[in-house]
């Protein structure tokens, strides 16, 4: 998937991009779904942002799963690609907060793009056994690795997008978990980066 930035995007992406673009800034006021500072660099720091990932789908995933999807980044982003791309990825949101998970299911079906809402704390779903696992701005690293430990399969990969801090949470982490990770620098963002962990395990 060579999707470098958001000018590679075709013509009916980048339409429902728009459409959730314009959902956000109609929503944004009631229930928060965006600093408002950064309601005016959406794309470059949120849909950039989430594009950026989009490129670890592989052609055996089948489920991708976005944790505490919040406004519906990186999630929704990677519904919106997924449905010129990668139309047989089954992608699912799970945020607790009933208002921003109404807001996730009207910009599915306004943009029409195939993805399910999850209303539910984390902790208490069963098992996805998800082939890919995403997270940005959730919690610390050694708190979304029980979540990855509880949702992804054996064979899965968490996609989490971490802040600067991120090298000391590998450390702590360490401490609970065992785990396998590469990371790659944010392209918005030079003190971000982007963990790619596989391989988790209880210490």
């Amino acid at each position: 998937m060579m999707l470098a930035n958001l000018s590679d995007v075709s013509r009916e992406t980048s339409e429902r991009l728009e459409i959730y673009e314009s959902l956000i800034h109609k929503w944004n006021p009631r229930i928060n779904l965006v600093s408002k500072r950064s309601l005016t660099e959406l794309r470059t720091r949120h849909f950039q942002d989430s594009l950026q990932i989009f490129t670890d789908i592989k052609k055996a995933a089948i489920s991708w799963v976005d944790l505490g999807s919040g406004g519906g980044f990186p999630g929704l982003v990677i519904a919106i690609l997924a449905a010129e791309h990668a139309p047989s990825l089954k992608v699912t949101l799970v945020e607790s907060d009933m208002r921003k998970s109404a807001f996730l299911r009207t910009v599915i079906r306004e943009a029409n793009i195939q993805a399910t809402v999850i209303t539910d704390r984390i902790e208490e779903i069963p098992s996805f056994g998800a082939d890919v696992i995403s997270a940005r701005a959730l919690a610390d690293l050694t708190t979304l690795l029980g979540y990855v430990d509880r949702h992804m399969s054996a064979k899965g990969k968490a996609i989490l997008m971490k802040g600067k801090s991120w090298e000391d949470e590998i450390i702590k982490a360490r401490d609970k978990w065992n785990f396998d990770y590469t990371y790659s620098k944010s392209i918005t963002d030079d003190q971000a980066v982007i963990l790619r962990i596989t391989g988790v395990s209880r210490v």
